[in-house]
């Protein structure tokens, strides 16, 4: 990479990268510590080494000729933001300038992700998606180390970055942002980068990112807050002042993490796709105060004869907690209130009593973990009827994997909120 000036701008297209595989778990929503293993393992790395052999990193970074702070703004070359978060940080750290910054991860992971999405596989597409999130947070983390030892040569201290979108800046004066960030620029443009008058970039794996700049170094040992170490994960920078906030847990904080419950890692029989539609729009998950987990899946078909009638069935499912690996408790399938489709059945109409019994008498899985669904082997089924013990068999392990595959969403999004 290129020295930084005094006029501290430079852009460049990086060959190589060294995403921690720290920053890349926590991204695809594992716990902080956790190991990747199998299918997981097997993605993480073709992710990686495909975004070694295609991906096109990139960075611009150049610092403001003025910054002006207001009351409720402040001022880059004559041009104004509303950022109050932004505006608190520069004063308490009495900054005097500012440097702007723009990183890429390029395009090529997002049009090859979109094409893994096409041909259906979601699981390609999830993790290389990911991994070039994780590029675009490292180039913003290589920038801000960049900065800091350009800054400190000259008794200087960069402050965290800020960027639009961020709580208290509004994501609309991102087009401002760019446009400032092109019209000044003395180097080329790394990459071609265009912004939406919502503010969403394109390629949208890119970053725009203010660093305030003060001279005032005593300032940032008084104000932990202004302190840009605790969010930076480059390992080797001789200037820290203080540890990363994320840094990997020890081992023994990590035998304190909470074990697995449920299969995050799951290979559905049923497409993603349509699990996570159904998860939406069909499916009802309970917590009880006891811990169990109450689900409710509707299951709509048509029968196969008398003219495709519709029918809907309703899958009640009772699962023990969360610490005892969501065991299956309770299961019924029962023909949903006011629904008749299911009479028009050609074995309903030849014996009733003969069918509905033996719906309700099939219970498959209980008594097993949740999980036990991904190992059921089944003979798919394509028939929307429940005349075949096969039929049946079929929707149950839809409903089952649909809600398996909720469960994992949510204690995903729930470990992000506790990280």
């Amino acid at each position: 990479m290129p020295a930084v000036s005094d006029k501290i701008e430079l852009a460049c297209a990086l060959s190589s990268l060294d995403v921690q595989e720290e920053e890349y778990v926590r991204l695809l929503g594992f716990p902080r510590g956790w190991a990747l293993e199998g299918r997981a393992r097997e993605l993480a790395c073709w992710a990686r080494d495909w975004y070694a052999q295609h991906g096109r990193p990139w960075m611009y970074a150049r610092e403001a000729a003025r910054l002006e702070i207001a009351a409720d703004s402040i001022s880059v070359d004559g041009v104004q933001f509303s950022s109050q978060r932004l505006r608190n940080t520069l004063t308490d750290a009495e900054a005097h300038s500012v440097i702007l910054v723009a990183v890429g991860a390029g395009p090529e992971a997002e049009e090859e992700a979109r094409k893994r999405w096409a041909d259906d596989k979601p699981d390609e597409y999830f993790f290389l998606e990911v991994y070039a999130s994780a590029v675009v947070e490292h180039l913003t983390t290589l920038a801000g180390a960049r900065l800091c030892d350009w800054a400190e040569q000259r008794q200087m201290a960069v402050l965290p970055h800020y960027s639009p979108g961020y709580p208290e800046w509004d994501i609309s004066e991102q087009p401002r942002f760019l446009d400032l960030l092109k019209r000044t620029r003395s180097e080329a443009f790394p990459s071609c980068l265009e912004v939406f008058d919502s503010g969403m970039l394109r390629p949208k794996k890119t970053q725009l990112a203010a660093f305030g700049l003060t001279r005032r170094t005593d300032r940032l040992q008084k104000l932990t807050t202004l302190v840009p170490c605790e969010r930076c994960s480059f390992g080797p920078c001789q200037y820290r002042r203080a540890p990363y906030g994320r840094a990997p847990r020890t081992a023994g904080e990590q035998i304190q993490m909470r074990a697995p419950a449920i299969d995050r890692n799951a290979r559905y029989q049923t497409n993603k796709k349509a699990l996570e539609r159904w998860a939406e729009e069909r499916l009802t998950l309970r917590a009880e105060p006891d811990g169990t987990v109450g689900a409710v899946f509707r299951y709509d078909g048509t029968t196969c004869t008398n003219m495709g009638r519709p029918l809907t069935f309703l899958y009640r499912v009772k699962l023990g907690p969360r610490a005892e690996g969501y065991p299956i408790r309770e299961q019924e399938c029962l023909p949903a209130a006011g629904d008749d489709g299911y009479t028009y059945m050609c074995s309903f109409i030849d014996d009733a009593d003969a069918l509905m019994a033996a719906i309700e008498r099939e219970k498959p899985l209980k008594g097993e973990r949740l999980d036990a669904v991904l190992e059921w082997k089944r003979i798919p089924a394509g028939t929307g009827c429940y005349c075949e013990v096969s039929s049946r068999d079929h929707k149950w392990g839809i409903a089952l994997e649909t809600i398996h595959y909720a469960l994992v969403q949510r204690e995903l999004a729930e470990d992000k909120e506790e990280r």
